[in-house]
């Protein structure tokens, strides 16, 4: 569907990956996430990306109370697609991170397409010092930790979220994980338009190479042809130069603090919406349009804001 030259951007705000001594401007509280999801929609993005966190530790917490207190006042004052996590935390199992979204019916939910290697410890190079007791394990613990995405999981993910018709944000972290989407498509349970968002750069997926950028909407390309929506995200201090190879090959990108915590070297991004406005940067310097919530929804064939429980 490269055609499309309104350009989707996706804000994922706080996410599990990142812990919050690492950052002073991660948000954590209910207010925060607010004030992030708002001001990158104000900045452009069409979707936010939500997680949720312990208010007092940061803690990735994926109870549907923890969610509570932030969806319908991001809905209220926003009119961005809310997108809700079934990723949650790599420490959690299949019904801890499947609760938000069953529970509050969202218009769009994250799948991933794949268990997998998923190291977070070479963070600890750069980050030594944690204000919170749970930090250093949860980073360490990462070098023998799989992230668990079995086709039962994912079945049940599908099954559950299609009966309120919840879209998904299909999480692509490696060439398998494409051929993986492929076998949901042939058993009917996920269906066109499909929303492929290739995730570059963590450990244990496919790396941030351009060759690999390539190789990915190639393959994506040939199985799914003009059935699909690409969009990219890379980690780290590749999270814009992916995006703006993504955006001249005709795809969507996703930035926020959930993927990198900086604006560029050395420079802390001290907000969502600051990563944003870069990526609309980009997105306007190649002479292409910024796609608002409602482009977004007519692309992406969405349900509608009204009719999620929040």
């Amino acid at each position: 569907m490269a055609k499309n030259r309104k350009v989707i951007i996706t804000c994922a705000v706080t996410g599990a990956i990142h812990t919050p001594s690492m950052s002073p401007y991660l948000p954590v509280t209910a207010d925060e996430i607010i004030d992030a999801a708002v001001g990158a929609a104000e900045a452009g993005a069409a979707l936010v990306h939500l997680h949720a966190r312990n208010p007092v530790t940061g803690q990735p917490d994926q109870s549907p109370a923890a969610f509570e207190p932030f969806l319908k006042v991001i809905k209220q004052r926003t009119n961005a697609v809310i997108n809700i996590t079934t990723g949650g935390s790599p420490t959690m199992g299949i019904e801890e991170r499947l609760g938000p979204c069953a529970y509050f019916k969202p218009e769009v939910a994250s799948l991933n397409m794949g268990s997998m290697n998923f190291g977070l410890y070479p963070m600890l190079n750069r980050f030594k010092d944690f204000k919170h007791d749970w930090e250093r394990p949860y980073l360490e613990g990462s070098k023998d930790r799989i992230f668990k995405n079995t086709f039962q999981d994912i079945e049940n993910i599908l099954t559950t979220c299609a009966e309120n018709g919840t879209r998904f944000e299909i999480e692509c972290y490696d060439i398998g994980h494409l051929y993986t989407l492929a076998h949901f498509v042939d058993t009917g349970l996920v269906k066109p338009p499909f929303f492929v968002q290739s995730v570059f750069g963590i450990l244990g997926g496919i790396g941030p190479h351009p060759e690999d950028v390539i190789h990915m909407k190639r393959t994506a390309d040939r199985l799914f042809g003009d059935q699909y929506h690409w969009s990219v995200l890379g980690a780290g201090r590749h999270q814009l130069p992916i995006a703006a190879m993504a955006v001249s090959m005709g795809g969507n990108l996703r930035v926020g603090l959930e993927d990198s915590l900086w604006l560029g070297p050395g420079q802390l991004a001290k907000s969502n919406a600051d990563q944003v406005r870069a990526a609309r940067m980009i997105i306007e310097g190649l002479g292409l349009e910024v796609a608002t919530p409602e482009d977004a929804r007519a692309e992406l064939q969405l349900k509608g804001a009204d009719k999620v429980n929040f």
